[in-house]
């Protein structure tokens, strides 16, 4: 028979996978308003909002799915969508690596892959405050809210725009705009460091977009050659100092 009361083993898994919820919560509310953008942009650019969904179930990043889905309702090629969203998407590379310094030993690959594609850039901050060792429960925990918040967001997102008057659903172009504004600003005032990125990338796309022969590129391309140079112009002028 069966002991009635659970093992300390898995009394610690559940504690763990709780204060994994709780601290994905915040962060599961605040993707809801920008998944919804995405869901009613994506159906008003001509996607089914199912389809939409499936987008955010599988990639879960917003700046990556956007890209990618323009490009989509573009008619890009495939090689142009795949090489955009790999370098917008590069960083999490760089997220899991670190992260997995950190993970407690015994984890199996199949549960390091299931954790790598739900790191973001706000359960990569979270976990990395962590003080002790993070384990599979408590990063499950951690990533489920999230996750469940960013394909609900999309999912209603889009059948609110399949429910919106032809007028209301044209005057949703903005929303893109006015998202990543308000994303942009709060840290730019802050840093002039990120100020001259932002600048050399706004002028860059600018450049790519309208001087005769630059803008012969597709926009898939004036993505990738703004987000390359952008970045490595600011790793060489604003290296981040080693803390002594």
């Amino acid at each position: 028979m069966t002991s009635p009361h659970p093992t300390p083993s898995k009394s610690r898994s559940r504690q763990e996978f709780s204060l994994g919820l709780r601290h994905g919560l915040p962060i599961a509310l605040g993707y809801l308003p920008v998944s919804f953008a995405f869901g009613l942009l994506a159906v008003k650019g001509g996607l089914p909002a199912w389809v939409a969904t499936l987008i955010s179930l599988t990639n879960l990043t917003s700046a990556g799915q956007y890209a990618g889905t323009n490009l989509i309702l573009a008619g890009a090629s495939l090689l142009e969508i795949t090489l955009t969203t790999l370098v917008i998407n590069l960083r999490y590379l760089l997220m899991s690596l670190s992260l997995g310094q950190k993970l407690a030993p015994g984890l199996t690959l199949r549960e390091r892959c299931l954790l790598a594609f739900g790191i973001t850039d706000e359960t990569f901050t979270v976990a990395s405050l962590e003080r002790t060792e993070i384990t599979f429960p408590y990063m499950a925990g951690l990533i489920i809210g999230p996750y469940t918040g960013w394909g609900t967001g999309t999912l209603l997102g889009g059948i609110v725009c399949t429910l919106l008057p032809a007028n209301l659903q044209n005057a949703l172009g903005i929303t893109l705009y006015a998202m990543f504004i308000a994303l942009v600003l709060p840290p730019a005032k802050k840093s002039p460091a990120i100020r001259r990125v932002v600048g050399v990338a706004v002028g860059l796309t600018v450049a790519l977009t309208w001087l005769p022969g630059l803008r012969l590129l597709s926009s898939g391309w004036r993505i990738m050659v703004a987000t390359v140079i952008a970045c490595l112009y600011g790793a060489h002028y604003f290296p981040r100092k080693e803390v002594q």
